[in-house]
């Protein structure tokens, strides 16, 4: 995740003037009044074969034994971990009663949906939802059905793991499969190490297998028959449905939704235990494993800032959570819960973790929020100014920490006061916008519908025919309609100096592959870009926009059409 400061964003300070009443001023004033704010804030900071698919041919492929190639793949050697053959008698069972027990949760089986969901039928529904967040909240619904995402968010999240079953392999077909992922392979330019990670985890060794290069089926087969497992870091980044799977999905959490893909061999297991610093939903895809999942082992360990490293067996204790996972099923854990995955020895399994909600607590936006209250403080008030005691060192640290001295009293005393009249100095908004522009970067770029194509910069009629440019003439005219392409798609900020229209209309699919992008706006059309990101999703009139003339109304709209920002409601 990139970290920007905090003083590149339009806000006000908190005032301890009289308390303002009537309407809000035009954003033209509150951005002018920013705008001195934000300069201070700105000095401040400156300081080979086709992929056979099916359980059988799979477990045929794992068992062949390989010749010692030159690539040296051979000389990885099958591993496999140790698993019990028997097969658990229980979907979901507690290792041990009592509090191992206790926050386990399991929702009822799913019967219904029978001949399965094809997944970009339910995305070609979605997409004729006009209003983008409501897309979110219904896929997101679909993920964890048959659970209210109310009841989920309230019982659930950030707090207990939770394995839903649907009873139907094909729940989630669509999504991802191995075919998909040899296709990829063969069509695609998959790096080691970038797109892809080979492993293993045996006896309690955790090793990572990757050759320089790219990584083309021969190689990446011979990989896998081999006992290894892989794991698909951007599946974004080739697989067009889950591009618009998550691109649709991150506005639900307002925050980047991400996904690996994990292929592993019967009988093995590719990752040691550890937790990780993302709320993760495992969607089974195709075969089966067997997962434990573990409580955090401290309040330390709860909700934590950065993923573990890898633990042994010893160091985790028994599991809260043992279940195997078959198609069509989900298990959503928190981060902090420690977590490991093997397949049993009669299926592989390839499932599809779906991440969000990455540095997006309480604290990270506090650690951008606080410098900058700061420095502000020390601009405006001279208490943060006046100098340290003389003889502050002979009774302050660590040190003296122990000693009973009526100055460290006053001093902490002090320190406490200064603490508590910087919330006065604290520049809210210009923080949530810091984190605002993260998420723009962050994001995935907007997976269009054919319909929204059509109407968009990017299924413009303009084209070279017969040696010439056909069409340039098709323009925005003032009774043009028009809507923003998405919800959150840009956001309104200043950086001290300008004012900016921050966007991800024009991201990568590939993770910050390019910087954060904004265009620059005057400050008498600031009014403008704010009615239509608060008219949404709503169409509206270039001519209704708050500009002074029809021309710069035109012309604006003609800017925001250009990067994809908005839409026209019939095609030009």
């Amino acid at each position: 995740m990139s970290t920007s400061s905090s003083s590149n964003t339009s806000s006000t300070t908190t005032s301890s003037g009289p308390e303002r009443t009537g309407p809000d001023p035009p954003l033209t004033a509150r951005l002018k009044a920013a705008l001195l704010v934000e300069r201070r804030l700105r000095r401040v900071a400156c300081s080979g074969a086709c992929w056979e698919t099916g359980a059988a041919a799979l477990a045929e492929v794992s068992a062949k034994k390989k010749k010692v190639k030159e690539n040296g793949v051979g000389a990885v050697k099958r591993k496999t971990t140790a698993v019990n053959k028997k097969k658990p008698k229980k979907l979901v069972k507690s290792v041990s009663k009592g509090e191992h027990q206790e926050g386990v949760g399991e929702a009822k089986p799913c019967e219904d949906n029978e001949d399965g969901t094809v997944l970009n039928d339910l995305l070609a529904d979605l997409a004729r939802v006009n209003n983008s967040r409501d897309r979110a909240s219904k896929l997101f619904q679909w993920l964890i059905h048959p659970i209210p995402a109310k009841a989920f968010f309230r019982d659930t999240w950030e707090k207990k793991p939770i394995v839903i079953r649907h009873q139907n392999r094909d729940y989630y077909k669509g999504l991802f499969s191995t075919a998909e992922f040899d296709r990829i392979l063969r069509e695609d330019d998959v790096q080691y190490g970038v797109n892809l990670d080979v492993t293993s985890y045996t006896n309690g060794k955790r090793e990572t297998h990757n050759p320089p290069g790219r990584a083309l089926p021969f190689t990446v087969w011979d990989f896998y028959s081999s006992g290894c497992s892989l794991r698909m870091l951007n599946p974004q980044a080739f697989s067009s449905t889950v591009w618009n799977f998550l691109a649709v999905l991150q506005e639900q959490f307002g925050s980047m939704a991400g996904a690996n893909v994990y292929l592993t061999p019967p009988g093995t297991q590719g990752f040691a235990p550890h937790y990780d610093d993302i709320e993760a939903f495992v969607v089974q895809l195709e075969g089966k494993k067997h997962w434990r999942v573990y409580n955090p082992r401290s309040e330390d360990e709860v909700l934590p800032v950065n993923s573990s490293r890898n633990f042994s067996q010893s160091e985790i204790g028994k599991p809260m959570l043992e279940v195997v996972l078959e198609a069509g099923d989900l298990l959503y854990f928190p981060r902090g819960f420690i977590h490991q995955g093997d397949c049993l020895p009669d299926a592989h399994s390839l499932h599809i973790t779906v991440s969000s909600y990455q540095k997006n607590s309480w604290g990270d936006l506090l650690a951008k929020l606080v410098p900058a209250a700061l420095g502000l403080a020390m601009e405006e008030d001279v208490e943060y100014r006046q100098g340290l005691p003389m003889d502050y060192l002979t009774y302050m640290g660590v040190q003296n920490s122990d000693k009973e001295d009526p100055r460290r009293e006053r001093f902490l005393s002090r320190m406490g006061g200064l603490i508590q009249k910087l919330a006065g100095y604290a520049p809210v908004d210009a923080a949530v916008d810091e984190k605002a522009k993260e998420f723009l970067h962050d994001c995935l770029p907007p997976a269009l519908s054919p319909e929204e194509q059509a109407s968009s910069v990017q299924g413009a009629s303009t084209r070279w025919e017969n040696g010439r440019p056909l069409n340039v003439a098709a323009r925005i005219r003032s009774q043009t309609r028009v809507q923003l392409i998405r919800s959150g798609c840009a956001r309104l900020c200043s950086d001290g100096e300008v004012i900016q229209l921050f966007y991800s209309t024009d991201n990568s699919r590939v993770y910050h592959k390019e910087g954060l992008k904004s265009i620059e706006i005057k400050l008498e059309c600031a009014d403008a870009i704010e009615f239509l990101i608060h008219s949404y999703p709503k169409f509206v009139t270039v001519q209704s926009v708050p500009c002074d003339s029809t021309e710069e109304k035109i012309a604006l709209a003609e800017l925001l059409f250009e990067k994809g920002i908005i839409r026209t409601a019939e095609p030009l």
